[in-house]
Order: C-alpha cells, then sequence, then structure tokens
C-alpha cells in the first residue's frame, strides 16, 4: 500500500509539473487589481475556478437531500465570487454577463422550489457552461493555447490527407503496373467526388451539431467520445501496417477486386472511399476540435492553411517529382500524434460529462487549474476523473507500443530462430549402427 502511494503521489507531481509548465507559457499578463481597487482579469478567473468549486458543491448537496446548505453554495458562488468579476467582464462581453445572472437565478430558484434532480442538474449545466464562457473572455490566449489548437488542425488535416494521397498514388502506381492505366481516370473522378462529399458533410455535421436537441456539453461529450473511438482504432490500424509489404498488400488487394470486374463505377468507388473513409474522420475530428478550441478559431484555420500548403508539396513530390515517402517513418509518427490527440479529447468527454452532471466530480486540490484555453485543448483538468481516464488510455498505448515494438519483434525473431533450427537438424545426415 505504501509503494501504490509513492506511486501515486509521483504520479501527481508529475502531472502538476506539467500543469505548472503549460499554465506559465498561457498565463494571462494582468495584476490582479487595477489603480481603482478593482478585480482584474486574471483575479476574476480565479474567482471563476472558486465559483465552478461551488455550484459542483451546490449540486452534491442537493443530490443528498442537503437543500439549505445547496442553496446557500449556489448563493455563494454568485454573490461571493461570480458578482465580483461583472465588472470587468461586463467590459469583455456584457451577453455573457447577463446570461450568467439568470442561469445562476435560475439555479437558485430550482434549489429553492425543490425542483427534481435532473432540473437543478440541467441548471447547474447552463451556469457551469456560463462559467467556462465568462474565463474565455477574461483570459489572454497566451502561447500553448494557439500552438495547440493550430498544430491538433494541422496533425488531423495532413495525417488524413497524407494517408488519401498515399493510397490514391498506390492505386494509380497499381494500375499502371497492371496495364490498366485506363482506369486512372475513373479513380481520379471518385477522388474529386469524395473531396466534395467531405465538405458537404463538415458543413451538414456542423448544421446538425447546431441544432440538436441535446444539451450542449452532453453533444461535446458524445462527439470527443466517438472522435476517441476512432482515434484508438485508427491507431491500432496504422499500427498494423507500418510495413511497405503489409500497406502495398492492403491496397492491391482493393484495387485488384474493383479491376477484374472491369467497371468504371468500381474504380471510382476505390478513389472515392480511399479518399472519402479520411475526409469523414477530418470532419469528426475537426467538430470535436471546434467544440474545445471556442476562442481559438483563427489558430484552427492556419493550422489548417499550413496542413494545405503541406499536403500540396507531399502531392508534388508523390505525383509530379516520382519521389516515394518513407511510409514507415510516416506512420509511425503519424501513430504517436494520434495518440496524444486521443488522450486529450478522453480528457474534455470527461469533462463534458461531468458538466452535464451525468459523471461524479472528485476535485484534485494539488492540482492547478490550467488557463481555459490550454485545459480545453489538452483535457488535463484537477478532477479525478479526468486524470484516470487519460492515464488509463495512455497505459493502453504504453502496453500496444511494447507489445508491438518490443515483445512481438522477440518472439517473431525467436519462432523463426527455432524454426530455423529444426531445418538444420532435418538436414544434418542420420548415423546408424
Amino acid at each position: 500500500m505504501r509503494r501504490g502511494n509513492r506511486v501515486g503521489g509521483h504520479t501527481l507531481v508529475l502531472i502538476a509539473a506539467v500543469a505548472a509548465v503549460l499554465a506559465a507559457l498561457a498565463a494571462p499578463a494582468f495584476a490582479d487589481e487595477d489603480e481603482h481597487g478593482t478585480v482584474t482579469p486574471s483575479a476574476g478567473v480565479s474567482q471563476l475556478d472558486t465559483a465552478r468549486t461551488m455550484v459542483q458543491l451546490s449540486l452534491d448537496l442537493y443530490g443528498r437531500g442537503e437543500v439549505d446548505r445547496a442553496y446557500s453554495a449556489a448563493r455563494s458562488a454568485y454573490l461571493d465570487h461570480f458578482e465580483i468579476v461583472e465588472i470587468p467582464l461586463r467590459v469583455r462581453d456584457e451577453s455573457v454577463t447577463l446570461t450568467s445572472e439568470e442561469d445562476f437565478a435560475t439555479l437558485r430558484n430550482q434549489i429553492q422550489a425543490g425542483a427534481s434532480q435532473g432540473s437543478v442538474k440541467a441548471a447547474a449545466s447552463g451556469v457551469l457552461r456560463d462559467l467556462d464562457r465568462a474565463e474565455r473572455a477574461l483570459s489572454v490566449p497566451g502561447i500553448a493555447g494557439p500552438l495547440l489548437a493550430a498544430s491538433y488542425a494541422f496533425i488531423v488535416l495532413f495525417r488524413e490527407g497524407v494517408e488519401a494521397v498515399l493510397l490514391v498514388a498506390a492505386v494509380l502506381g497499381y494500375l499502371e503496373a497492371s496495364r490498366n492505366a485506363r482506369y486512372k481516370g475513373a479513380v481520379l473522378k471518385g477522388v474529386g467526388l469524395a473531396v466534395v462529399a467531405t465538405i458537404i458533410t463538415f458543413i451538414v455535421a456542423g448544421f446538425l451539431i447546431s441544432i440538436a436537441p441535446l444539451q450542449r456539453e452532453l453533444l461535446e461529450a458524445i462527439t470527443a467520445l466517438v472522435a476517441v473511438v476512432i482515434l484508438f482504432y485508427v491507431s491500432f490500424w496504422l499500427v498494423a501496417r507500418l510495413e511497405q509489404r503489409r500497406w502495398m498488400e492492403f491496397v492491391k488487394a482493393k484495387v485488384w477486386a474493383a479491376a477484374t470486374t472491369g467497371s468504371t463505377v468500381a474504380l471510382a468507388g476505390v478513389g472515392f472511399t480511399a479518399v472519402y473513409r479520411e475526409g469523414f474522420e477530418t470532419t469528426l475530428f475537426y467538430q470535436a476540435l471546434l467544440s474545445f478550441a471556442q476562442g481559438l478559431e483563427i489558430w484552427v484555420l492556419w493550422g489548417t492553411l499550413a496542413g494545405v500548403a503541406a499536403l500540396g508539396g507531399v502531392g508534388y513530390l508523390i505525383f509530379k517529382a516520382g519521389r516515394r515517402l518513407p511510409i514507415k517513418v510516416f506512420l509511425t509518427i503519424a501513430v504517436s500524434l494520434v495518440m496524444v490527440m486521443s488522450v486529450a479529447f478522453t480528457g474534455n468527454a470527461v469533462r463534458s460529462f461531468q458538466e452535464a452532471a451525468l459523471l461524479p466530480v472528485t476535485f484534485l486540490h494539488a492540482l492547478p487549474n490550467l488557463p481555459i484555453f490550454v485545459a480545453s485543448l489538452t483535457g488535463l483538468y484537477p478532477t479525478l476523473q479526468t486524470i484516470i481516464a487519460q492515464a488509463a488510455l495512455a497505459l493502453v498505448y504504453i502496453a500496444g507500443a511494447l507489445w508491438v515494438f518490443v515483445i512481438a519483434p522477440r518472439r517473431e525473431r525467436a519462432l523463426v530462430t527455432g524454426q530455423d533450427a529444426g531445418v538444420e537438424a532435418a538436414q544434418e545426415p542420420k548415423v546408424t549402427s
């Protein structure tokens, strides 16, 4: 037990150190008070953190039937903490201030009226959402937040795009080698249709999310969770094809099945599938990213433009210059980046479920609160549930990496060595007396 406690303590220290570094990179440059004694944005953020804790405490107390204490906690969250930041918040975004006042009043009224647990949870979720909006309004993005937003956008588009380019290049190359070059046009038409379909999918997905009859926090949680599942699958799908030989066998099998039918529609379907699958994943990942990068959309755009430019360079090298990319190196890097993103999305999914009052919240007061722009892009929040979820997924990835890169190769080498020894033994001449 003591050893386990030491390990857990070391883990929390490491997480706290990482959080402190990120906080230093993103910390708003404000004094606590201005010359008139009015609370400044940086001090206001601290008050908002306390208000969140009080709202969560109020919800927990109400669930235990302690209505009076729950009302006192909700009232204190507003009067003793949120109201302090109203002056600087009105300057930054008056609509957030007004909405927050209304939602705080709704929460207090629901508690005082003895409303159902579900109604109080919904009211508390609205307040927590308002507090996030208020913190974004008061905070300066800093350096880390914008860099993370741009990097995620670049990683998503570049990874998915390069995989699509590699697939299309492999398909066209196989058609050329198998003397089926006449089908290239059909494949390229399928590719073009997939690009158009991806754009339409992104627009439709954004529209459906905006009108979905679901609580915003729940919708964000579901989107992030689906993204994590696909990222998890993609990680091990890519690992299975790290070798050039396996990659080409996969491509050839798909193209051969279509080419043998002699149908241009089937070949167009190969081109469409190769690109649209990546496009669909890109749409899902971007929707999740945009939900967590609120206030940093311009940086997501910059990352997207950088990804488009990089893809243009890759496409030129492959299709015009005729160069081959080191697929194993690319896939290895892609796997690592995808895993990091999925861990970040996991933390955000858990927090969204917490804000929707569908998961409990256990605050770890030893960990610092990261600035909201950084926290929302790393998924690092000082709660036991988010830390456990992220740590569990990270351990799965570590175990998978050990199996793929250490244990499995050793077993394969041992098997080959054993087979070679058996062959040599079988080839030795037998001595008869």
